[in-house]
This record gives C-alpha cells, sequence and structure tokens, in this order.
C-alpha cells in the first residue's frame, strides 16, 4: 500500500516543513494540527474543497495570515521569527504569484518586476531594467511588454507578468496560487510547460494551489489534499486515484477526473 503520509523522514532534503499549523478566524479553525513537507526540488500541488485553506496555508507560510500555533520551516529556518530582520532574509527566498497575478495597476509592467529588487537591491536604475527585460525573456513575454500597463495586457499575459516579478530575486521557492484560473486551455497548457521548464532549469521547488486537473497530472510531483483541518493524503495523483476517501475520489476517479485524462481505479483502504 502506497505511502500517503504527508510528512518526509527527518533526514529528507526538504524546503518547507510544517508541523502542527493552527489557523482560524474569530471561532473558527481553519487548520487544526496540520503537517505537511515539500521536498527540495518538487513540484507540489495543494487541492481541498471550498473552505479548505488553500489560500490560508499559503498566507500563513509566507506571513500575510497570523498563525495560532505550530511550527513553519523554510530551508531550515523559521518562518515565524519574530525578528525584522530574520523575516526580511527569509522573504528574498521566496516567490509569490498571487490570483491574478496582483500588478500594482499604475505602474509598468517593468517597474513592477523592479520592485522587489529596489527594495533588496541597491542597483542603478539601467542595470535594473536589464534585469526586468531578462525575467520578461524567461516568463515568454517580448519586450514590449515592459512599458505597457496591467490593464493593457490579456489575462496569460498578466499571468506571465506576475511570474516574472515573482522570479525578481532569483528565488529557489515559488508560491503559486490558481496560475491557471481563467486561462483558455491552450494558454493554460502553455503556462504549465514554462512552469515545468522554469522548475528544471531553474532548480526550483514550487507550492501549487489549483483546481486544473490537468495541471495537476501534467507538472506536480505530488499533491496535497486538503480537508478537516488537515492534509487529509499526500502523494501521486495515481495514489490519489486510489486512495479510499470519497471526495479524493470523487475529485481524482470521478467524471472530471476522467475527462482530464484519467480512469477509474477500484479504491484500496488507506
Amino acid at each position: 500500500m502506497a505511502d500517503l503520509s504527508p510528512t518526509l523522514p527527518d533526514d529528507a532534503d526538504v524546503a518547507l516543513r510544517i508541523r502542527g499549523l493552527v489557523t482560524g478566524f474569530g471561532d473558527k479553525l481553519i487548520h487544526d494540527g496540520l503537517d505537511l513537507d515539500v521536498a527540495r526540488g518538487e513540484i507540489m500541488g495543494v487541492v481541498g474543497g471550498s473552505g479548505s485553506g488553500k489560500s490560508v496555508l499559503m498566507r500563513a507560510i509566507i506571513g500575510l495570515q497570523p498563525s495560532r500555533a505550530g511550527t513553519i520551516a523554510v530551508f531550515g529556518q523559521d518562518a515565524l521569527d519574530p525578528d525584522p530582520a530574520a523575516q526580511r532574509a527569509l522573504r528574498r527566498k521566496w516567490g509569490v504569484l498571487f490570483q491574478e497575478g496582483a500588478l500594482f495597476s499604475g505602474l509598468t509592467v517593468a517597474e513592477n518586476i523592479e520592485m522587489p529588487m529596489r527594495e533588496y537591491l541597491d542597483l542603478p536604475d539601467p542595470v535594473l531594467a536589464g534585469l526586468a527585460a531578462a525575467r520578461l525573456r524567461l516568463v515568454g513575454l517580448l519586450a514590449d511588454a515592459g512599458p505597457k500597463f496591467p490593464s493593457e495586457l490579456s489575462g496569460g499575459m498578466k499571468k506571465r507578468a506576475g511570474l516574472a516579478r515573482a522570479l525578481a530575486l532569483d528565488p529557489p521557492l515559488l508560491f503559486l496560487d490558481e496560475p491557471t484560473a481563467g486561462l483558455d486551455p491552450i494558454s493554460a497548457a502553455g503556462f504549465d510547460d514554462l512552469i515545468k521548464v522554469l522548475k528544471e532549469t531553474l532548480g526550483l521547488t514550487l507550492f501549487l494551489i489549483t483546481h486544473d486537473l490537468d495541471t495537476l497530472m501534467a507538472i506536480c510531483d505530488r499533491v496535497a489534499v486538503l480537508g478537516d483541518g488537515r492534509v487529509l493524503a499526500c502523494g501521486t495523483v495515481e495514489q490519489l486515484r486510489a486512495y479510499d476517501h470519497p471526495w479524493v475520489q470523487d475529485y481524482f476517479a470521478g467524471a472530471r477526473g476522467r475527462a482530464a485524462g484519467t480512469a477509474p481505479i477500484k479504491a484500496s483502504a488507506a
């Protein structure tokens, strides 16, 4: 029987290690003792039903959502360390692509990409402009996208521009929140291919929230399924299709899962 535990051995090469995480809003708990490990160099997909706390989990890791209990370590460093200097140093190690790109509307694409560099690097403007142009090329955008404002971009271009900004400081870890949401199938497949190429060429670790079954099957090494305040199971898509849990079965082996290229597999006891 496959091991679908969300944790890895203590001696594993882990980029992200979460233990006993508790989050919530008022009297409502979102996560209650959640554990999860993301290995260095893997693409971890994160799925779950509405209200399961996918985005809250990402926001807790990057410090935008307070945690009530538990530990989070990123490359061995305490992500919950209250020391401002430690937090600033750790934030350089990750980039974030929020849903819809979250670009600043009053800045050009190039200026959006330059923002993290201006925050952390003391470089002259011509060098920053050259680095921003390089990030645009990295994500498959032409140089003429740089002087445009976000409102002048298509949905797919906004996603790529947001990804370019997430890569501004060459972080080893990327957080992607619904990166293919709202894209047509061809654009979504192209974005999946881009993510996979970037992961392989740059040696990235990715934490990827998505509802897109095609994305899960095309690029994710493992998938963590959130539910009941914790990670219900974590494994490959094939392993999860055989996992004996109603929501997991409906998601991965139901009609939509089959339409995305799967076929039903008889569930086995977890």
